[in-house]
């Protein structure tokens, strides 16, 4: 059986500063990095490159999974912030977030990640920011830097390299169990016994480990959740967020693009309360698939060498819910919607917002006439069918108050493409430093539902490792 001192499930931005922090403070550690999927250099989406138009099902997707995690393929925005991108406020005070978060930074800086940062402190977003706030939409204040995507995978294939060249780094290794072991025996904490260490049965055969952490990540998070139901691990219901691409000229957005690069934006609608947010601002990008376990949602992408860019920006338009009881699983509730789209679009729909406000289908024919010219080749269709009306309701709203900010934003042949879902676990009970109820057992990142982004993911994995440091320390 493989032992090691600490073995860390998923090979996300999580698990990846995890590692990096372990083994920079204790070079003696025997630390092991578990992956599902490919290392980040094997990493290939045919619709990336060029080969097929539409997603052919590859397993596991090089989108989702793989060394870099789901952010591998991701512009690379890197946001400075604690009002969005995760949940660590509620264990950490804001400041030492910050501070996790500008430690991330310092380790991507090594690795070749730039120093360029857009602010909403400038002038010109203080303005765009102030006119907003009249029409009641709500500018997040941020700084962001944009690592574009062909440079976001360079960075994690120099951390890669290195990584491989320090820890054990084990990529295609699907982890089934998680057996909590006393005296080198299984046991169920239910019964008062603390466990000493954790057994892992994989793909590759058992492994065993004093010290587990747990970053499956987004690929991860239904996984995770049947874990953790099994080890009877007490959960938190998370919020479902769910919604559509937008896809306009980039000549609408530039303004607000130019000064700040992404924008994040909040609005409470008027006909249910419900809050909708930007997410995932891509000026002059491209739309782009992701295939979550055979579910294929949307998300967007932006390189930073002018000649790759496409003439349009596109960014997701989240609902946010939250359910009570007895209502437990997010996660399946968004693949569920996104199953609907695939049922009748074979993939993602498009639809333009004119056919959508006039209650008829998006064909070949309207698609022709656009002025919008598609970057993803995605099946015309009715996204009504597919995605409940008030989170319809909610989005067309938000696009005609966003219309007021950036004229054009609710002309007709705006593009929506549907579905885009936040996959988030329903996240576990944790102590400050990310341990679950099981003592040596830590859950970080998105799959874990405390992260829904790159710095967040990052500072998370960091912070787990100096929890663990100080404890190995203090027993020697």
């Amino acid at each position: 059986m493989k032992r090691a001192d600490v073995a860390i499930i998923g090979a996300g931005l999580a698990g990846i500063f995890a590692a990096y922090e372990l083994i920079t403070k204790r070079p003696d550690l025997n630390i092991l990095l578990l992956e599902q999927g490919d290392p980040i250099g094997s990493r290939k989406c045919p619709i990336l490159e060029g080969k097929v138009n539409k997603c052919i099902h590859c397993k596991p997707c090089a989108i989702m999974r793989g060394f870099g995690g789901a952010g591998a393929f991701s512009d690379g925005k890197f946001n400075y912030t604690t009002e969005f991108g995760g949940w660590l406020t509620d264990y950490l005070e804001p400041s030492k977030v910050l501070e996790l978060i500008d430690d991330v930074d310092a380790v991507n800086r090594q690795f070749g990640a730039t120093s360029e940062i857009y602010s909403t402190a400038t002038p010109e977003a203080e303005a765009i920011g102030r006119r907003a706030l009249s029409y009641d939409i709500h500018l997040l204040n941020a700084r962001v830097k944009h690592l574009g995507t062909e440079n976001n995978r360079r960075i994690l294939e120099n951390i890669y390299d290195w990584l491989n060249g320090h820890v054990e780094l084990s990529c295609r290794t699907e982890v089934g169990k998680i057996i909590p072991i006393k005296d080198g025996k299984p046991v169920d904490h239910l019964n008062g016994v603390t466990p000493d260490s954790y057994q892992l049965e994989t793909s590759k055969g058992s492994v065993a480990c004093d010290i587990l952490i747990a970053a499956p990540g987004r690929s991860g998070a239904e996984w995770f959740s049947d874990v953790c139901r099994a080890l009877h691990l007490p959960m938190i219901n998370n919020q479902v967020d769910l919604g559509l691409r937008v896809e306009l000229p980039a000549l609408v957005f530039k303004e607000i693009t130019d000064a700040m690069y992404e924008a994040k934006l909040k609005y409470m609608t008027r006909c249910y309360n419900d809050i909708v947010r930007t997410f995932c601002m891509n000026p002059y990008g491209y739309v782009v698939t992701e295939n979550t376990d055979g579910i294929i949602t949307v998300n967007g992408h932006s390189y930073d060498d002018p000649a790759l860019r496409s003439d349009n920006t596109n960014f997701a338009l989240l609902v946010s819910n939250r359910f009570t009881e007895p209502f437990k699983e997010p996660y399946r509730y968004g693949k569920h919607i996104a199953s609907l789209s695939n049922m009748l679009g074979g993939g993602v729909m498009v639809q333009r917002l004119g056919d959508l406000r006039d209650g008829r289908r998006t064909n070949e024919h309207r698609m022709s006439k656009s002025f919008v010219r598609p970057t993803l080749e995605a099946t015309p269709g009715d996204l009504s069918l597919a995605l409940p009306k008030r989170h319809l309701d909610n989005i067309v709203e938000m696009l005609e108050v966003l219309d007021k900010l950036a004229p054009g934003t609710a002309n007709a042949d705006t593009l929506l493409y549907g579905v885009e879902v936040k996959f988030y676990s329903a996240r576990l009970e944790l102590t400050r430093e990310f341990e679950t109820g099981l003592r040596n057992f830590f859950a970080i990142g998105d799959g874990a539902g405390i992260t829904r982004g790159l710095s967040q993911a990052g500072a998370s994995g960091i912070h787990a490792a100096r929890a663990i440091l100080q404890r190995i320390n203090k027993t020697g």
